[in-house]
């Protein structure tokens, strides 16, 4: 598996991931129209061919897991991505060396490379019901591998020891069992935090934007219904009015 993306390269994407993961809660709990989604993913995208069979599987997934506990949801949510997509890296599926698939996108192709399988799931267990502040979009460095990854890691409470949601393998453990990851930073709605001898410490967060943004108006273009698109282009043209 190549690399996903270098770290340096990562820390100017991260804030505009803050904003993403702070701006999406009133589009989550709104109703996602699948029929509406798999139209103008058509629209977008051309034939989705099996990729519909795999967003379908997705809704199908999204409207039975609502009731069970957020342990089983993590594993069916993990489990279903690591099994539908297939590791690609985006310079062999988008001819591009850095993007960001929306999950309907990684759906389609059925492919993605560790971000996109760390979106997916994130905005699934968002869907589902899980809280912002359970969950953190995780940086690390697979040191087995000698590279830097992605993963989502589940807080069951502030002080607990996370889960880790990999792409890389399909059991779900705390990170104290994986000595193969060492974390770098992560994110959520709340913010930033670094990794740190007596735990984890938050460092604030920032409104820059980034591929993010883009992510939001890819998501809304496919018909989810992202109520913030409108701030994030608001803030857009204010910055580039600071610029001229």
């Amino acid at each position: 598996m190549a690399e996903c993306f270098a770290i340096p390269r990562t820390l100017r994407w991260l804030y505009g991931a803050l904003l993403l993961a702070g701006a999406m809660p009133g589009g989550l709990h709104a109703d996602w129209d699948f029929s509406m989604i798999s139209r103008r993913a058509q629209a977008l995208y051309g034939p989705l061919g099996e990729g519909q069979q795999r967003i379908d599987a997705w809704q199908q997934l999204l409207a039975a897991q609502k009731q069970i506990s957020e342990l089983e949801q993590l594993n069916v949510v993990n489990q279903f991505f690591n099994r539908q997509l297939q590791y690609k890296e985006d310079i062999d599926l988008w001819r591009l060396v850095d993007y960001w698939q929306t999950p309907i996108e990684a759906l389609w192709k059925g492919a993605g490379d560790c971000e996109d399988f760390a979106i997916a799931k994130y905005f699934s267990l968002r869907r589902l019901g899980i809280s912002s502040d359970k969950l953190r979009i995780t940086y690390v460095k697979a040191v087995n591998l000698n590279r830097a990854h992605m993963v989502l890691t589940y807080y069951s409470s502030p002080e607990a020891m996370p889960l880790v949601l990999d792409s890389l393998i399909d059991a779900i453990r705390p990170a104290s069992q994986r000595a193969d990851l060492l974390p770098v930073y992560a994110f959520n709605a709340e913010g930033l935090w670094l990794p740190g001898a007596k735990g984890n410490k938050q460092m604030g967060d920032s409104k820059r934007l980034s591929r993010w943004q883009e992510v939001l108006v890819k998501m809304q273009a496919e018909g989810f219904p992202v109520e913030t698109v409108h701030q994030v282009q608001g803030v857009r043209l204010r910055e580039q009015a600071r610029s001229h």
